[in-house]
């Protein structure tokens, strides 16, 4: 492999990269959203939310890339493969996220709410001291599982043309006749960036145990 082939795959997982990290924290916070509005019992939300996740978990990723990217433009909405490949991804990875969040809220103990309510917390206050302190710790491990497979999922985006390292990989294998060197380049960087949520995860468990036992 030459150098230039080195600087293309670490190329592909700078967009991988970005990519994975728009993703998370686009999904992130609209998985909470989701699964608020579920744990609510929002009459006309709740349905659509219902719906909506057990469509999105039922669709592969690489459908749902497809029919954003060639699709939309039917309906006068186009966009780039990279647009279309982060709103699937986000799109996506919100459906699981909002699951794990909800069984986070279903474990909460409502006694701490009530006992939150009947000395005056408002709900916004509610929320920040007592509800997702507590959901975080809880669904940490799902969504830190959530953000590896986002990762591993971006492959997917290169049928819309999308160069993540995977498909870098590929076409300088294709190129060079020797496809083992680069995917393994590839493997070689893949490793650590899940390693790394691996530790975020123990990181923040950490914290937040440290943080009750102050509190």
């Amino acid at each position: 492999m030459s150098p230039t082939d080195v600087l293309t795959i670490f190329s592909g997982a700078l967009t991988t990269l970005l990519l994975s990290v728009a993703g998370i924290a686009l999904g992130l916070p609209l998985g909470l959203g989701l699964a608020l509005l579920r744990w609510a019992r929002v009459p006309l939300a709740n349905p659509a939310v219902a719906v909506y996740v057990s469509l999105l978990r039922a669709t592969p990723l690489v459908t749902l890339v497809l029919l954003l990217f060639f699709a939309l433009p039917s309906a006068g909405i186009s966009m780039g493969p990279v647009t279309a490949g982060l709103l699937a991804l986000t799109l996506n990875t919100a459906a699981f996220n909002c699951e794990v969040w909800r069984a986070a809220l279903l474990d909460l103990p409502k006694d701490q709410i009530e006992a939150a309510q009947s000395v005056g917390m408002g709900r916004v206050l509610r929320f920040r001291r007592i509800v997702l302190p507590q959901i975080a710790r809880t669904a940490l491990p799902g969504l830190i599982n959530e953000m590896s497979l986002l990762v591993k999922l971006t492959p997917v985006l290169a049928v819309v043309g999308v160069v993540d390292i995977t498909r870098a990989a590929v076409r300088i294998g294709a190129q060079t006749y020797e496809p083992l060197p680069p995917l393994l380049v590839a493997l070689a960087i893949y490793i650590p960036i899940v390693f790394a949520l691996v530790s975020l995860q123990r990181w923040l468990e950490g914290r937040l145990v440290r943080r009750e036992a102050a509190a």
